[in-house]
């Protein structure tokens, strides 16, 4: 009884901080919707994507921290409490919503995986000048430009963009593909896909998932654009001849992949009108050259954070009162 209790007060407490977090975002992005539109792209897609997938990240660390620590420090192994009936329901939804998370995120690996394979079949390698990772041009009839791949990514272009795009407007339908890649916006839609949780039973999550695509390809041709006003310009024109391509009424099959149009071409006149916008504008941001570092030094920050906020209030009666809780929730629940 001791383990069962264990793993279902540690499920029902994954469900219940993930609900109450989901719900928190989905009340700050009403709020912060509307000033986020005066930021650039690339800060709406880290924040709107930090927003989307805190609240499982919380109940993660929350549960890894503290409840389960707590659990075995201050738990006798001869309890005599039970699992009660409402207790292991919320257990075993939190365990279907974990494990259709999981499926989600296996699902989209094994079909991008599949896909991709598919592809490498039906192209042929091709060097293009500036591009370090392996690209193919592939005969597809949808005016395809996009990497495949969240940890080996791919660049896969349709012939039809080949042929049709002049030299500056490829190299800069290029430059847009590396916006993603420095991004790691393909690890970041499979994560988002596997995260999939309370948040998207409110509107706001629906809204913060399409926030986030469009902040993702918005902030992709930001960094191409970055590079001289001829390469944003160029990229307009790359949007707008591609999207003439699309077939009325097609969509691609790609599970995982960071198109030059994104799902949708509703949103290539706004995306051409800030590239102009771009083109025209005299200051220049150019890329800093220790973001790569600072980008590490980050990440390590937020892995380091939580691990020395556990061990200061371990060695503190954190742990006991949150066994107290724990106490007393199993009685309200019986």
């Amino acid at each position: 009884m001791y383990e069962l209790l264990g793993i279902c007060l540690a499920l029902a407490a994954l469900l219940t901080v993930n609900t109450f977090a989901s719900l928190l975002c989905a009340s700050c992005w009403r709020l912060l919707e509307l000033p986020l539109r005066s930021r650039s792209a690339a800060a709406r897609a880290k924040i709107t994507f930090a927003m989307r997938v805190s609240p499982p990240a919380l109940a993660l660390i929350s549960v890894g921290l503290f409840l389960i620590p707590s659990y075995i420090s201050y738990e006798p192994y001869s309890t005599t409490e039970v699992v009660s009936v409402k207790l292991a329901i919320l257990a075993i939804v939190s365990a279907g919503g974990v494990s259709f998370a999981v499926w989600r995120g296996f699902n989209s690996w094994f079909v991008t995986r599949t896909l991709a394979r598919e592809w490498v079949r039906l192209a042929n390698r091709i060097e293009l000048p500036g591009v370090s990772i392996p690209t193919f041009r592939i005969p597809h009839p949808f005016p395809i430009i996009a990497v495949v791949g969240a940890l080996r990514p791919r660049l896969f272009i349709a012939e039809r963009v080949l042929a049709t795009l002049n030299k500056e407007e490829l190299i800069a339908a290029i430059a847009h593909e590396g916006g993603h890649l420095a991004a790691r916006d393909n690890l970041k839609r499979s994560l988002l896909r596997a995260c999939r949780d309370a948040l998207m039973v409110v509107p706001c999550g629906r809204s913060l998932d399409r926030a986030w695509a469009e902040a993702a390809e918005s902030a992709a041709d930001e960094y191409a654009a970055q590079e001289d006003w001829h390469t944003a310009l160029n990229l307009a024109s790359a949007l707008i001849e591609i999207a003439r391509m699309i077939p009325s009424g097609a969509r691609p099959t790609m599970p995982v992949g960071a198109f030059l149009l994104g799902s949708e071409t509703e949103g290539v006149p706004a995306r051409v009108s800030r590239l102009i916008d771009l083109a025209t504008t005299e200051t220049r941001h150019p890329r800093a050259r220790f973001s790569k570092l600072t980008s590490v030094l980050r990440k390590v920050g937020w892995i380091a954070l939580p691990l020395v906020i556990g061990l200061i209030l371990s060695g503190s009666g954190t742990l006991a009162s949150l066994h107290n809780a724990m106490e007393h929730v199993v009685r309200l629940l019986s």
